[in-house]
C-alpha cells in the first residue's frame, strides 16, 4: 500500500446460515455474503438471515446471485422480497442441481454501507450499480440477458456483450475498464467453442486484447428466463494512477488464450488502502491446456485448489484471505470430496457456495472461482 494512505480493516463473521467478510474502510464498508439453507425443509429462511445482517449494518444490496432450481425462482424471488423489502437490485437465479427437486443451494450478495449506491437502469430495467470512493469509480451488473429467445445462441451471446458496454456505458466506461466477468451458459457443452467465438470476436473489435483481458467463469448452468446465456460484470473507473489493475498469470497453468478462451487467469485490483484479487474459473487443466486426471473427481479437485493455491501465493495471499468462492459440481454427491480435501490440507473455512453446474469440458468434474481481499 502507497505510503499515508489508511489500511482498510478486514473483518469476519461465521454462523451456521451466514459466512461474511467486511472490509471497513474510511469512505464505507463493503460486504461479501454467503449464505446458505440450513433447513431442507425451509430452503427460503437463509434470505431472512441476509436480511437481518443487511439491516444491522444498515447496508444497501447491490447484487445478488443465488443458486437454486429454476422452479423456485417465482417463490423465491417473493421471498427474498418478504425478508429483504422491495427488490431495488438485480437477482442473478442459476439453476441448481433438480436432480433433487425443489433444491437451493446458496446466494452470495455484495453489500455496502456508508457510500451513495445509484441503481442502473437499462432499457426500464434495474441491471446493476454504481459507487464511487476517492480513488476509483465502480460499477457491479448482473442479471443481464437477452430479451428474444427466438435469435441463435450466437446472437444471443452477442447481445449480451452488447448489454454489458451499454450498460458500463451509463457511468463512461468502455470494455477497457471491465474486470471480472460471470457466464452462465446453457447447454454449454453443446456451444462453448461458439460462444468463444463470439466473444472473441467483440473482444477484437473492442480491442480488449490490447489491454487487460478480464478474469472471467464461463459455467453450464440454465435460468428462470431460458435465454441461452446470463451475465454478471464488474469494472472499475480509477481516478488517478494511484490505482492497479494487473493481469495475474497461473504459475502452474497455460493462458487460457491459448486454447482460445478469452479471460485471464485472475485480476488483481490494487488500491491505496488495500488490495482484492479476482480468480477465475479454475478446473483441473495440466500446464498444456489438456484436461488432467480424467474420471477421478478427488484429483481434479486436489489439482485445481493446487492451481488455486499458487496463484494466491503468487501475489502474498493465502486461504484465509478468500472472501468469497463457489464451487461447481458436475455431481454435488462429490461436494464431501471437497471438505475432505480442505480438512485433510487444512485449509480454513472458506465463504463458499455450491452450485452444480457443467464445465465447458465434458471431462471436468470440479471447477472453482474465488475473490481474496488483503490489506
Amino acid at each position: 500500500m502507497s505510503q499515508g494512505s489508511s489500511s482498510a480493516k478486514i473483518t469476519k463473521f461465521t454462523s451456521d446460515a451466514l459466512d461474511v467478510v467486511t472490509v471497513a474502510r474510511a469512505c464505507c464498508e463493503k460486504y461479501y455474503i454467503t449464505a446458505h439453507p440450513t433447513n431442507p425443509a425451509e430452503p427460503f429462511s437463509m434470505f431472512d438471515e441476509l436480511a437481518k445482517f443487511v439491516r444491522d449494518k444498515n447496508a444497501v444490496i447491490v447484487q445478488q446471485d443465488v443458486f437454486g432450481c429454476c422452479e423456485l425462482y417465482t417463490e423465491g424471488l417473493k421471498a427474498i422480497t418478504d425478508s429483504c423489502g422491495r427488490i431495488t437490485w438485480p437477482v442473478t437465479w442459476i439453476q441448481g442441481d433438480c436432480g433433487n427437486p425443489g433444491a437451493l443451494t446458496g446466494t452470495q450478495a455484495y453489500a455496502i454501507s456508508g457510500a451513495a449506491v445509484q441503481a442502473l437502469t437499462l432499457h426500464g430495467k434495474i441491471i446493476g450499480a454504481t459507487f464511487e470512493d476517492e480513488y476509483a469509480t465502480y460499477c457491479l451488473l448482473a442479471d443481464m440477458k437477452p430479451t428474444d429467445t427466438t435469435l441463435s445462441k450466437n446472437e444471443q451471446a452477442r447481445k449480451v456483450l452488447e448489454i454489458m458496454e451499454e450498460a458500463i456505458g451509463l457511468v463512461d466506461m468502455d470494455f477497457s475498464n471491465v474486470v471480472r466477468t460471470w457466464i452462465y451458459v446453457d447447454s454449454i457443452l453443446t456451444w462453448y467453442n461458439d460462444f468463444n467465438t463470439v466473444r472473441n470476436k467483440f473482444f477484437q473489435e473492442r480491442n480488449v486484447f490490447g489491454g487487460i483481458v478480464p478474469a472471467s467463469t464461463g459455467i453450464g448452468a440454465g435460468n428462470p428466463a431460458g435465454t441461452a446465456l446470463i451475465a454478471d460484470l464488474f469494472a472499475i473507473k480509477p481516478k488517478a494512477n494511484n490505482v492497479k489493475v494487473t493481469a495475474v498469470p497461473s504459475p502452474l497453468q497455460c493462458p487460457a488464450l491459448d486454447y482460445k478462451s478469452s479471460f485471464s487467469r485472475a485480476v488483481e485490483v490494487a488500491l491505496p488502502d488495500h488490495k482484492r484479487l479476482y480468480v477465475s474459473g479454475t478446473a483441473s487443466i495440466e500446464p498444456g491446456g489438456k484436461t488432467a486426471h480424467v474420471g477421478d473427481i478427488e484429483k481434479q479437485i486436489a489439482l485445481t485448489m493446487e492451481v488455486v493455491k499458487a496463484i494466491l501465493e503468487s501475489r502474498q495471499m493465502s486461504w484465509s484471505d478468500v472472501s468469497r468462492a463457489i464451487g461447481y459440481f458436475k455431481d454435488v454427491k462429490n461436494v464431501p470430496l471437497f471438505a475432505k480435501y480442505c480438512k485433510e490440507n487444512n485449509i480454513p473455512a472458506m465463504p463458499t457456495a455450491i452450485a452444480h453446474a457443467d464445465m465447458c469440458r465434458d471431462d471436468l468434474l470440479y471447477e472453482v472461482e474465488l475473490e481474496a481481499v488483503t490489506v
